[in-house]
């Protein structure tokens, strides 16, 4: 929302009336898509980040956001007094500003490390670009920044009786918005770094089959590195300014635990079918449950998110004997008996 201001107020606020509330709500309602959280995580993780975040999706969620604001101004806007210098509403101009904030929500998305499916329908590919945290506060501030001061300044202007032509916060916005490609940049130099010192390592003498470093927050030399061979994945921290790998040799080893008929039939279950889809590092273990409940919970998670001291984005499957689905979801979703025999 704060992007699709600062798009605004960069310029395209002077083409036409309701160009910072179009582009606003166009920024964010791309997630839309999280009313599937109704419907359970397994929902909820199969389709958030999915048409709404996709090209094909984009033009129609425009369209969406731009019927939301005629039926704003037709009802209510329409009757307040336009302020002096504002541009006239031009709905067409309004539906191209709508397509850019909405395609803005797509690159912001990609930026992080949770991924993006941007080809759906036609390819349910997950795109990332694995440099900004899912929260980042320096960014935010020079958002923020760049739609508080540019006011505060107008009031300096009109004390010393200096004229505006058109709306104000044009250039804060622009310097805003620069800040955030700088941003982007040096992250992405910072990671490319991070993944070139863990590529120019080996593990354990096995083949590595995958790498990644994700960021964490705030600091753009910290990373979290995840390396997966054929029987074990590594994660550890990263260094990017220096590069160095572990540098407090603090690395983890999970080894995969061999494939079963329980693990499989989990996997064969919905959420399972739909975790392991979006998943990039995936460590599934069973566990048969002692007691009356004479079954198997098969623990899911992604070790993309395995991040020391955090919580990881997990899931599990309960089997009964017959390896029948009986109940399945994210953790949250668990039944508060099966915490207790699990004590996860």
């Amino acid at each position: 929302m704060l992007t699709g201001a600062c798009m605004s107020r960069a310029g395209f606020n002077r083409k036409t009336g309701l160009a910072t509330l179009t582009m606003v709500l166009a920024a964010e309602a791309a997630d839309w898509d999280v009313l599937w959280e109704l419907k359970g995580s397994g929902e909820a993780l199969q389709h958030h980040r999915g048409i709404t975040h996709s090209f094909v999706g984009a033009p129609f969620v425009a369209a969406a956001t731009l019927g939301f604001v005629y039926l704003l101004y037709r009802f209510w806007l329409r009757r307040r007094k336009p302020r002096p210098g504002n541009p006239p509403v031009r709905w067409k101009c309004l539906y191209w500003l709508a397509l850019i904030a909405a395609l803005s929500h797509l690159l912001l998305d990609y930026t992080t490390a949770y991924g993006i499916r941007l080809f759906e329908p036609f390819n349910y590919r997950w795109y990332s670009w694995d440099i900004m945290f899912i929260t980042e506060p320096v960014m935010l501030a020079v958002l923020i920044l760049g739609l508080v001061m540019p006011p505060f300044f107008g009031l300096v202007n009109q004390e010393i009786g200096a004229r505006r032509k058109g709306p104000g916060g044009r250039g804060g916005a622009i310097f805003a918005l620069v800040c955030v490609l700088v941003i982007w940049g040096y992250r992405d130099f910072q990671h490319r770094r991070a993944l070139g010192a863990i590529s120019a390592l080996t593990y354990n003498g096995e083949t590595v089959m995958k790498i990644a470093a994700y960021p964490y927050i705030i600091n753009p030399f910290r990373w979290y590195g995840v390396v997966e061979t054929q029987d074990f994945f590594q994660t550890f921290p990263v260094d990017s300014e220096t590069p160095k790998v572990d540098p407090d040799s603090k690395a983890r080893t999970f080894y995969k635990p061999e494939e079963t008929p329980v693990t499989l039939a989990a996997k064969e279950a919905y959420f399972g079918r739909v975790y392991l889809d979006w998943a990039v590092f995936p460590l599934v273990e069973s566990e048969k449950l002692a007691g009356e409940f004479n079954g198997y919970v098969v623990q899911v998670q992604d070790l993309r998110y395995a991040y020391p001291g955090r919580s990881v984005l997990a899931g599990f499957v309960l089997l009964d004997s017959n390896l029948h689905v009986v109940a399945q979801g994210g953790s949250l979703d668990k039944p508060e008996w099966l915490r207790k025999i699990t004590g996860r």
